[in-house]
């Protein structure tokens, strides 16, 4: 092998090298940070790009389409001492590469411990029953509060979702046994009102009945006085009559309790004979 020919494949090697050091092809949705001896030169877009070989380096390649970033579950205390669990992912775009690659060391977990720490300042000032039904306030609060944030680090924040919103396992069973506790307290409370309710009307059933048992005996007084008015007025001052209808009633009267069925034994007078004889006998006499 002559010395030339090293040569030229030498040559060829360093152009084929230069060629691949010089041409850069960049895909879509994609931007290189160049630098030349150690400083920002320059940014690629999408498509050829032909940069120094030896001298420009690319330094950094970023995506320019929208990057989701998971915020890790994290323990909150609410203003009123109590303890959440919650969760959130973001959705940001690199606006700026420059602002992106030496504004901050590292954008996507700079914005991720800053959507931590801000959700934490957001909730601690809730009390815990608005942070749980919250969920949009905090939301559009949070994205409010990273925005400007962002923009200093060549971000745009599209939107930010609070994927959980939780209390913590020793609150969950405090609500729990408070929940139980307040249906105990409130099943107690309509017993009790169910009892009062019902002891009520029984006593108003009682009045009323009271009151009609009262007008009927009143009323019952005053038929039974008008009969005897009538009555005395029928018959004047001969008394025949009256013996007579005492007799019947006194004759209804016993066969009531003979033919009553709780009535076993019926114990009559021993003079009833001569003493029904005796005022249906006043009674005939006196007609």
């Amino acid at each position: 092998m002559s010395g030339s020919f090293v040569f030229v494949v030498a040559v060829l090697i360093f152009v084929v090298v230069t060629l691949a050091k010089g041409v850069r092809i960049l895909p879509q949705g994609e931007e290189w940070i160049v630098e030349r001896l150690g400083k920002y030169n320059g940014t690629l877009k999408p498509g050829l790009n032909i940069i120094i070989p030896y001298l420009d380096r690319v330094a950094y390649k970023l995506v320019t389409k929208d990057i989701i970033l998971d915020v890790q579950e994290q323990e909150v205390i609410t203003r009123d001492n109590a303890v959440i669990l919650t969760n959130a992912i973001a959705f940001i775009k690199v606006t700026d590469p420059v602002k992106a690659v030496y504004g901050v060391t590292d954008f996507a977990e700079a914005i991720r411990n800053l959507i931590m720490t801000t959700l934490r300042s957001i909730v601690g000032e809730m009390e815990l029953d608005e942070a749980l039904s919250s969920r949009d306030k905090i939301k559009a609060r949070l994205r409010e509060s990273i925005a400007d944030e962002a923009v200093d680090w060549g971000l745009t924040v599209k939107s930010v979702e609070i994927q959980d919103i939780k209390p913590s396992q020793s609150m969950q069973r405090a609500m729990e046994m408070q929940a139980a506790a307040e249906r105990e307290r409130k099943a107690a409370v309509t017993k009790a009102e169910g009892a009062k309710q019902a002891a009520i009307l029984e006593a108003e059933a009682r009045l009323e009945s009271a009151k009609r048992d009262a007008n009927a005996q009143v009323m019952l007084a005053e038929a039974s006085a008008e009969a005897i008015r009538r009555v005395a007025a029928a018959v004047g001052d001969q008394t025949g009559p009256m013996m007579y209808l005492l007799g019947e009633k006194y004759i209804a009267s016993m066969e009531r309790m003979g033919s009553s069925e709780s009535a076993k034994v019926v114990v009559l007078p021993a003079d009833l004979q001569e003493t029904v004889r005796g005022l249906l006998a006043r009674g005939r006499a006196a007609m």
